[in-house]
């Protein structure tokens, strides 16, 4: 699959999917460090961490594009939704995670889950997930 892309020169160039091939050119990870410094060598010399192997959002909105553009809106949700809580500590994650268990959290406690997403973390797409859900639960009696 192939996308074009704009590189800041006014040029324009084809991107594959997926994006790791060919040396992942342009792929970062969420602190920075290119794809292609990801080496088993480099962590036995010491030179990275395990935050430099997190995945950064805009990688996530990448594969969300070429999902959508595949046919699966489903995965490409899920990707904006992940692109949106990449940024988030991971203790934060599974909190959500888990408030989104059955019989976890209330609709009115999954409403205020869902506000405080859109309003403090940029995350509407996850705000209306947890939205969704809360709906569902209601209707079924899981909440």
């Amino acid at each position: 699959m192939a996308e074009r892309e704009h590189d800041g020169t006014g040029a324009t160039r084809e991107r594959r999917y997926p994006l790791g091939e060919g040396g992942g050119e342009g792929v970062t990870s969420r602190t920075g460090v290119p794809l292609g410094a990801l080496t088993l060598d480099a962590v036995r010399a010491g030179q990275l961490r395990g935050e430099d192997f997190t995945i950064h959002p805009d990688t996530l909105r990448q594969q969300a594009s070429f999902a959508e553009e595949a046919g699966y809106p489903q995965l490409a949700a899920n990707l904006r939704r992940a692109a949106e809580l990449a940024t988030l500590p991971d203790d934060r994650v599974l909190a959500i995670y888990e408030a989104l268990r059955p019989y976890r959290l209330g609709y009115e406690q999954l409403l205020a889950l869902a506000h405080e997403l859109a309003s403090e973390h940029g995350a509407p797409e996850t705000a209306r997930y947890v939205r969704e859900a809360a709906e569902a639960y209601r209707r079924r009696g899981l909440g």
